[in-house]
């Protein structure tokens, strides 16, 4: 096993020991402290990387798991991989670092909070360091699960468990949806190794599953990324504590679909389906997102949207910059290319002044009390540093100088215009759409970036309106938000670091095709003129800052939508209606019947067994090479359908347990006919049991009472009983006479080679089925286990 191996593991094993280390060490000593160690580790691992991969070189890794299956545990680590791995582990060290001091360690039940935490960890580092996509399915999944846990960490609330439902329905539909395409991908290529899928490009593309794949995978990639019209969960998940959203919901969870994206743009890339389904998609989600941001009266609803809004924002690109596979490596190519480049640029500042912002807003809210934009104002003077680090945080958000998020808005300009004048994909009809509805949800994600700061910081101080007294955090509260700031200016200052040893590797791992000419050059900087991406920044602030100072005489625009027509107003509708026909469905066949129950059951294996034997021509019944019965055999089936038809007519409960155990003896001496002493002794052993118990349990029951029922004749009992004879004769017949391959029999019949046994039946128990016999032990275990615990609770009830 690998470093890399080691990494993704490490977050799970070290979940196991929180809940010691809360036991023993609190209140001495804040959990969060040892919990610090992980990611901080793990991120110095991943520095030392930097290097070598942008010198172009990979890590790989195989760890055999299922390899009969074709699945191994593979971890492969790329540019893509690298960026997203440092993501994860150094905002994780700032997130705990920062919860150590907004979590109290004496009202909060910590040892939940990081084991959730390191879960989702250590599944997110599984799922972009991954090759096999049905490993990075288990990851994937995993990530859901673990958001859903720490989404609900406040489980008292109802809004905190109402969030955590709906992100979970949400995302697991999508991450099934992806699994299918998973599949259909390795039905294509015949591996589950992506490495080997992005080989097959051209088979892959030129098979009738192609879309079906592709818009399955993106229905997981944009259910997890919060893309329209799934970004309904992003908002009711901001219930969860604050170190959660600014963990999740700004650098890690939501970016997985941007990584999904980015990973398969090699396979799907160049092609119009692609190209037009992600670009557009990331182009409404921008809009709507930002549009939505503008009327929230709640900080962390605010960043919610402002959150999917970015988010559509670095799709969109990821779809534009797709086109470059469709040119092939050439200078048209490199145009389109600059998109991915700013997609990647900007999923880097967005981790970084979106962490800020969160961490900021949690500083409010835990300082205040309120997170209410209509409670807070004038807080400039009693909060200095936290209004410092939201003009940092807000003014890159709205892509001015001098922070990050205005190289990468400029570049996201670039693309659009680009994308504009493209030849291809009809982009000569539609191409304009872009640079537009982009230059308008820049202006809305201005506004609401002047919300944020102006809203909260200058006016008017509302004491009256706040649960506590505003004052500034303490200083270990304001560390990671400080740092996380301060990256934002030296990233501007210094984009060119990160070209070469971030953003180039990660660029040539979602296009390989500049890998095989060398490589792109990549540089960044802050000044190119005056043109049309600065003129268009200039009308974004003008317009915005007009739009901002009259926001009260349009806002109420936003009041003539009614709410009954939301996307929220139907998912609640869908999934209330879904309640109601589920609760009316299973009241239909939940009867309390054990007689129904029956019916159910065995009327679906008629009509799924029958229907399938008569659809697939599965009916073959050939008797003639039968060996014949002889007369004691037909004497002693003769004798076995006489005591069965016994146990139903018999009027006393002795007849009827004798019939049943003349039923199993007779049944012990076909054994002995077919020459399997052994299973005729185990079946005289158990019949023997079985009637000793029957005799010890019914003797302390009353005799049947004579009682005169009219039994009414029921055509369903009698269908049904005559059809599941029939089905069961049919398949045993059947069965008999079609030989399909070699009876597995003879591979048995080695017994003594393949175990060293001399007895068939106790090898194939002990040996080749000795993990399904150990595991049916244990499974009696457990019931014993129950049952004894049963009995000794009735005994202290008595007591």
């Amino acid at each position: 096993m690998s470093w890399l191996h080691i990494m993704i593991v490490i977050p799970f094993i070290f979940a196991l020991f929180v809940p010691f280390l809360y036991k023993f060490f609190t209140p001495r000593i804040h959990t969060g402290w040892f919990v610090f160690i992980v990611p901080l580790v793990l991120f110095l691992s991943l520095l030392k990387y930097i290097p070598a991969i942008a010198d172009g070189k990979t890590v790989y890794h195989s760890v055999p798991w299922m390899p009969s299956l074709g699945i191994n545990y593979t971890t492969y680590m790329d540019g893509l991989g690298l960026i997203f791995g440092l993501l994860i582990t150094g905002i994780g060290t700032l997130v705990v670092l920062y919860s150590i001091y907004y979590m109290s360690k004496h009202r909060e039940s910590l040892h939940n909070f990081y084991v959730y935490l390191l879960l989702f960890m250590g599944a997110m580092l599984g799922v972009v360091f991954t090759d096999n996509v049905l490993v990075l399915y288990v990851f994937w999944e995993m990530t859901s699960i673990s958001s859903f846990l720490l989404i609900a960490y406040w489980y008292q609330r109802k809004k905190s468990r109402y969030g955590a439902q709906k992100s979970m329905l949400i995302t697991i539909f999508g991450g099934l949806a992806m699994l299918a395409g998973f599949i259909m991908l390795s039905m294509i290529t015949e591996t589950y190794s992506l490495r080997e899928m992005f080989n097959q490009v051209d088979v892959i593309t030129a098979h009738s599953l192609f879309l079906p794949a592709m818009l399955l995978i993106l229905l997981g990639a944009f259910t997890k990324s919060a893309q329209f019209p799934f970004s309904i969960w992003l908002p009711d998940a901001m219930e969860a504590p604050t170190p959660i959203s600014a963990y999740l919901h700004s650098a890690t969870m939501v970016k997985a679909g941007i990584y999904l994206v980015a990973r398969f743009t090699p396979i799907f890339g160049g092609n119009a389906e692609w190209f037009w389904v992600i670009s557009s998609i990331g182009l409404i989600t921008l809009l709507y997102g930002s549009i939505n941001a503008v009327k929230q009266t709640d900080l962390k609803a605010l960043l919610a949207y402002s959150t999917i809004s970015q988010l559509g924002l670095i799709m969109c690109l990821l779809g534009l910059g797709s086109a470059a596979l469709y040119f092939g490596y050439g200078d048209e190519a490199t145009v389109y290319a600059a998109a991915i480049l700013a997609a990647i640029f900007h999923l880097i500042n967005h981790s970084t002044f979106k962490g800020s912002l969160f961490m900021v807003v949690g500083i409010i809210d835990h300082e205040t009390g309120t997170r209410d934009i209509r409670k807070l104002g004038g807080l400039m003077g009693l909060m200095p540093i936290s209004f410092t680090l939201t003009i940092i945080g807000s003014f890159a958000m709205a892509g001015l100088p001098p922070f990050n998020g205005f190289l990468s808005k400029e570049m996201f300009f670039t693309g659009v215009l680009n994308a504009s004048q493209m030849n291809i994909f009809s982009m000569n009809t539609f191409g304009l759409l872009f640079p537009t509805i982009a230059w308008i949800a820049s202006v809305f994600t201005f506004i609401y970036c002047m919300i944020l700061l102006f809203k909260t910081f200058t006016g008017r101080y509302q004491p009256s309106k706040l649960e506590k007294a505003a004052h500034e955090a303490p200083l270990g509260m304001l560390i990671s938000p400080i740092l996380l700031a301060s990256l934002v200016i030296l990233i501007f200052f210094f984009p060119n670091v990160l070209s070469h040893y971030l953003l180039q590797p990660a660029l040539i791992a979602i296009l390989p095709i500049f890998a095989q000419s060398g490589g792109i050059d990549v540089k960044i900087s802050a000044w190119h003129g005056w043109n049309t991406e600065l003129f268009m920044t200039l009308g974004i602030v003008g317009l915005g800052t007009f739009m901002y100072i009259y926001l009260k005489k349009w806002s109420g625009v936003y009041g003539l939508f009614s709410q009954r027509w939301t996307l929220n107003a139907g998912y609640d509708f869908a999934i209330e209606k879904m309640e109601r026909f589920s609760q009316g469905f299973t009241n239909r066949y939940m009867t309390g019947f054990i007689r129904d129950y029956v019916v159910y059951i065995f009327a679906v294996l008629i009509v799924m067994l029958g229907g399938s034997l008569w659809l697939f021509d599965g009916i073959a019944i050939d008797i003639l090479n039968d060996a014949p019965i002889s007369l004691y055999e037909g004497g002693v089936v003769v004798g076995m359908i006489i005591a069965a038809i016994t146990v139903p007519l018999a009027k006393s409960r002795l007849t009827a347990i004798i019939a049943v155990g003349v039923l199993g003896y007779l049944v012990s001496m076909l054994f002995v006919i077919f020459r399997a002493p052994d299973l005729a002794l185990t079946q005289l052993v158990v019949e023997t049991v079985t009637v000793a118990l029957f005799l010890l349990c019914f003797y302390h029951l009353p005799e049947f009472r004579k009682e005169t029922v009219r039994m009414r004749f029921k055509l369903t009992n009698l269908i049904i009983s005559i059809g599941v004879g029939v089905i069961v004769t049919i398949i045993a017949l059947s069965a008999n006479s079609t030989r399909l391959f070699e009876p597995i029999s003879s591979y048995f019949e080695n017994s003594y080679d393949l175990a060293g046994a001399k007895n068939i039946v106790n090898a194939i128990l002990v040996d080749f089925r000795g993990i399904d016999t150990m595991l049916e032990i244990f499974v009696l275990c457990i019931a014993s286990l129950g049952v004894y615990t049963l009995i000794k609770l009735r005994l202290a009830g008595r007591d």
